[in-house]
């Protein structure tokens, strides 16, 4: 009981940064991680290996958030950029407000991605899951985790809010 306690308190971070992504509100990813964290002591017996462990623990997480979105639509009225900003911080103020600024950028770009297209995205690269794990958290097969993948980066390379910063980026 004590291995798992930590495992997810280890765990929450990345979990309740994956759920804000998914539901853009702090209180509702909490309640989402919480039930989340509620099922996997539910069915903590069935809790695979540790190579299995975090997909599993994500696929219940983006299962949760993804409850949450189809069943209750006022998220997108109380979502908030500004909590985004604040689940990433460094020293540097000028650095922290440019990164704000594309982070929102970014945030908006990632909120016109079609659901299917948005929820790998996040985990890919705001969780850091590998695809075949991506794979097992969205119930799809690995080859459609790297298609939506791909897809993903060719709508947002393309989408004109972000061309600035690629420009920026590129005349550093």
């Amino acid at each position: 009981m004590d291995e798992l306690e930590a495992w997810l308190t280890a765990a929450y971070p990345r979990a309740f940064r994956t759920a804000c992504l998914l539901l853009k509100s702090a209180p509702d990813a909490e309640d989402a991680v919480q039930e989340a964290f509620l099922r996997v002591w539910r069915f903590r017996d069935a809790i695979p290996g540790d190579d299995a462990r975090q997909a599993w623990l994500y696929r219940v997480v983006v299962n949760a958030c993804l409850s949450r979105l189809r069943g209750e639509r006022r998220w997108r009225e109380r979502g908030s950029d500004a909590m985004l900003a604040d689940l990433a911080a460094s020293a540097d103020p000028q650095r922290d407000a440019e990164d704000a600024a594309l982070g929102a950028c970014l945030e908006a770009a990632l909120q016109r991605l079609p659901e299917h297209l948005r929820v790998p995205v996040v985990l890919r690269y705001y969780s850091g899951l590998p695809e075949k794990d991506i794979a097992v958290a969205i119930h799809r097969r690995p080859g459609t985790v790297k298609s939506r993948l791909a897809e993903a980066r060719r709508r947002l390379a393309t989408d004109p809010s972000l061309a600035d910063w690629v420009s920026l980026e590129v005349a550093r």
